[in-house]
């Protein structure tokens, strides 16, 4: 395939196809991701044997092998372009799936799962990059860059939509079958970007990866902006975390997670370029992410003020589904836009460097703060302290917000 990075005169509406493609990258990627990563747990702890501190350690251990070594997969997309680099992850990917399916030991699950994070800890960031760059150059083109931005959304909301039903029926074979299947989505990946992914993209520079690391630290502006997203990941990953401690204790059971999860995802994939399409004509970047962060701060506020009530039953997962649904619209104003921002703060041709380090800088945000929120949800608190606490850290990073 050949690739023109601008769109053709008069169709500014339209998406280059190499954007195209890597959308549904996106899309092929998170499906493959998400057959197998939601049954990990339960196959660690049940078929593997390990106890349950080993079980975290070794998903966090993928966590840090994925989102920790962003910056590099991006800074080696800036070096190399970003074709060798997908296509090493791809391969890479393929090769920890199969492995994770044949793993029976503790070092051999660790290999793999090390292995799986690293993958992507290559081809996420280029892609993430590139299609920011794109996005950029549509923009020019007479199009909507945050739309660009709100289209990859939905496609990676959609995988991980698709992937855990995918994931389910493939279980009642087995786990390994679960893997090998992950495996083959990466290898029609790999053979399709192989065949139709351009060698060289018009515009993008190649630099040395040595040059940019002191800039990037010194670009307060851009750190700001990390501090901010890192606020939004840290409220967002509370859905794993402070939620299912909250529909538990409402239900006595944590079996109500799967739909409000469901729900998350079906908003993202229906609404986004709606709320995309309607904000991104009438706020600012600033004033979007902004708004959003509001939202997710009231959106912890609606079970905090709750839970004095000590509601149970049913009807108690109404603050709960009221969190999902606040967290969710403040998602979609905030995380497209983020990522369209960062090539305003870039610096000249280390686009990948810097998108990234928003995901590096901001998972570190989210691994220290999510212990201590792991810390006050056993603290033994009053039960509406920690959401109170929860709701303040996104609403406190609208400060942070660089002024454009």
């Amino acid at each position: 395939m050949t690739s023109t990075s601008v769109d053709p005169p008069g169709t500014a509406g339209r998406l280059s196809p190499l954007l195209r493609l890597l959308i549904v990258t996106q899309l092929a990627f998170n499906i493959a991701f998400f057959a197998v990563l939601p049954f990990l747990s339960e196959y660690l702890g049940q078929a593997v044997g390990m106890a349950g501190w080993l079980v975290g350690f070794v998903l966090g251990l993928r966590t840090f092998s994925q989102q920790g070594l962003f910056v590099v997969g991006g800074a080696l997309a800036d070096r190399y372009g970003i074709r060798p680099v997908v296509l090493a992850g791809c391969v890479l990917r393929i090769a920890g799936f199969a492995w994770l399916g044949h793993a029976e030991e503790t070092w051999t699950v660790i290999g793999a799962v090390l292995l799986i994070g690293f993958a992507a800890a290559l081809f996420s960031p280029a892609v993430e990059s590139e299609v920011a760059r794109q996005a950029v150059i549509h923009e020019e083109a007479g199009g909507q860059r945050t739309r660009v931005l709100a289209l990859f959304t939905v496609a990676g909301q959609a995988g991980a939509f698709v992937g855990p039903l995918l994931g389910a029926l493939l279980l009642s074979v087995d786990f390994r079958t679960v893997c090998l299947a992950g495996a083959g989505i990466f290898v029609i990946v790999l053979a399709g970007h192989a065949r139709m992914l351009p060698q060289h993209i018009p515009g993008r520079q190649q630099v040395r990866v040595k040059g940019g690391w002191g800039a990037l630290v010194r670009n307060r502006r851009f750190l700001a902006l990390c501090c901010a997203y890192g606020a939004y990941l840290l409220a967002y990953n509370q859905l794993y975390l402070a939620l299912p401690d909250e529909v538990e204790r409402a239900t006595g059971s944590q079996s109500a997670l799967a739909w409000l999860f469901a729900l998350s995802s079906l908003l993202v994939v229906t609404a986004q370029l709606s709320v995309t399409r309607r904000v991104g004509s009438r706020l600012s970047m600033r004033r979007s992410m902004g708004a959003g962060l509001l939202l997710i701060g009231a959106g912890f506020a609606v079970v905090a003020v709750s839970l004095p009530a000590d509601w149970t039953g049913t009807a108690a997962l109404l603050p709960s589904a009221g969190f999902v649904i606040l967290l969710t619209f403040g998602q979609m104003l905030v995380a497209p836009v983020a990522r369209a921002w960062v090539p305003d703060l870039a610096e000249e041709g280390r686009l990948g460097l810097y998108t990234g380090a928003l995901s590096s800088v901001s998972g570190l945000i989210v691994l220290a703060g999510s212990s201590v929120t792991g810390a006050l949800l056993d603290g033994g608190l009053p039960t509406a302290v920690p959401w109170l606490v929860l709701a303040a850290v996104p609403v406190a990073a609208v400060g942070l917000l660089p002024r454009r």
